[in-house]
């Protein structure tokens, strides 16, 4: 088919038009079904290690719904590595436990209880423990520690966090303390 130079022109005219024309409408067609709006955005710091990359977190209704990379932290600029790529699955997750399970002394059976009992719990262990292992002095020197204790921060925890834990563990005679600290 012998194709003149005018038929040439009005033919890229009219493929220029049309995939305009369905360009804008696909797009205009994202953005109605888009799960961003009417979110509350803010910011926050990724828990998983210390290099500190902001994260957007977006929430509606009191859930969240999206979670990415801040593109105005210095640090990260918006990029994320693996872990921090998945964090909208830490806090949406239908196999996360959403209730405190507990496993008595040589028993094979997990079953559920409050979180007052389990606090309850904790707490007797730890007074327990320490009441048990604490150490009022270590020859002439007073030591007031209790070797019986460990305690160990994650990367989950933020600064403010790891503080508390720490001066926590610090009253309490412990010791053997670590965390991992924020910037």
């Amino acid at each position: 088919m012998p194709l003149s130079r005018r038929d040439f022109l009005k033919l890229s005219g009219m493929t220029a038009a049309g995939a305009f024309v369905g360009g804008t409408a696909f797009l205009s067609g994202c953005k109605s079904a888009d799960k961003l709006s009417g979110t509350k955005e803010s910011t926050t710091i990724c828990p998983y290690c210390g290099v500190g990359c902001g994260l957007i977190v977006s929430t509606k209704g009191g859930k969240i719904v999206n979670i990415e990379g801040d593109p105005d932290h210095p640090i990260n600029q918006g990029s994320l590595c693996s872990k921090g790529s998945a964090l909208y699955q830490v806090a949406v997750n239908q196999r996360r436990l959403a209730k405190v399970q507990y496993r008595k002394p040589y028993g094979t059976q997990w079953e559920e209880i409050s979180w007052e009992d389990a606090i309850k719990k904790i707490a007797r262990r730890v007074k327990e423990t320490r009441d048990a292992t604490f150490q009022e002095k270590d020859g002439a020197v007073t030591v007031n520690r209790t070797p019986g204790i460990a305690s160990l921060g994650g990367a989950a925890l933020d600064n403010e966090e790891c503080y508390v834990l720490s001066k926590f563990m610090r009253t309490i005679g412990v010791t053997y303390l670590e965390h991992q600290a924020r910037i």
